[in-house]
């Protein structure tokens, strides 16, 4: 009989490291929801693994319980607990606070491939950027499941269709000595938007970079990653229809570039003005300031679909096609 899980005074199991009482723990549909949404966005807090299974199960209180189970309880058909919460969440501030964020576990991912799932490759880089990019993507996401004419398209589902992996070589002239480079983009996500139309369907794809301002804006070494060396890459990648041989599209792709302050947005959208004096239509900005210093797990912003983008000149939205 496993013994008896210490508690806190107010009765609660350890936060930071699982702690089992033998209960017997089966994969339900609920619980493979959650492990496909993590398999294919990243790390997420509970609030959007909650929100992704509302419509199914409303008892707030029971899914609570139920993601708690899944990260103590290892008497399970796959041999060990189905999530983790990733141990850099709580080297922040008030951490105790903080809604938890939770990840796949090999018992998780084994569950997953039985079903058929695409596992998704780590991230490299610090744990802080995957879950922003994960919580951006998951934002979206969500957000389109209240849009009854939009559908989601996974990062997963564009490159088993083209038979390719996230990376592609570009060719960028160095602006300064007019020196040609072959550099590898790397986006931190790519995803699709299907638009149900009264004349049919209508796609458009979106390859995301999230910027916590740990970047140069600008460099004198192209060899450096720079801001200015992205809208290079992403100038070749898109402008010579790079981007259709990669992933084989034929729709638009625009870049949404996500940061922390406001301020780093608006230095991001000169500099796109200086290298685009006729306009750039394709790269998109906006901020948003829960992944800047004072950090702690988001809930999900709807607000990333429909609230406008900023542009060299203007603003757009990304649900809406027009």
């Amino acid at each position: 009989m496993p013994a008896k899980p210490a508690r806190d005074t107010l009765g609660r199991r350890c936060r930071t490291r699982p702690q089992s009482t033998g209960k017997r723990v089966t994969p339900q549909p609920r619980d493979l929801l959650w492990f496909a949404k993590l398999a294919e966005h990243g790390p997420l807090p509970s609030s959007f693994l909650l929100a992704f299974a509302k419509d199914t199960h409303k008892s707030e209180k029971r899914a609570k319980e139920r993601l708690t189970d899944l990260f103590n309880e290892d008497n399970t058909t796959d041999k060990g607990a189905y999530l983790t919460r990733p141990i850099q969440q709580f080297r922040t501030i008030d951490a105790r606070y903080n809604q938890l964020v939770y990840d796949l576990s090999p018992a998780s991912a084994a569950a997953l491939r039985k079903s058929g799932c695409t596992i998704r490759p780590a991230r490299s880089g610090p744990w802080q950027h995957s879950l922003m990019v994960s919580c951006i993507t998951a934002s979206i996401e969500l957000a389109c499941h209240e849009h009854g004419d939009v559908n989601y398209i996974p990062q997963s589902r564009i490159l088993k269709r083209a038979d390719t992996s996230l990376r592609w070589s570009t060719n960028i002239c160095d602006p300064d000595s007019g020196a040609t480079y072959e550099k590898d983009l790397l986006p931190d996500a790519v995803f699709g938007l299907e638009y149900r139309t009264a004349a049919g369907k209508r796609y458009r794809f979106f390859a995301l970079e999230a910027d916590r301002a740990t970047e140069p804006l600008c460099s004198s070494q192209i060899h450096r990653k720079s801001f200015i060396r992205h809208l290079l890459q992403y100038e070749s990648y898109i402008e010579s229809g790079g981007y259709q041989e990669h992933l084989k599209l034929s729709a638009p792709l625009m870049v949404l570039n996500v940061t922390t302050r406001q301020e780093r947005v608006e230095r991001m959208l000169a500099l796109t003005r200086k290298l685009f004096p006729e306009g750039n239509s394709y790269q998109l900005f906006r901020c948003w300031e829960a992944f800047g210093e004072v950090f702690a797990p988001p809930k999900p912003d709807p607000t990333l679909s429909y609230d406008d983008w900023r542009l060299t000149e203007g603003s757009a939205s990304v649900v809406q096609i027009d």
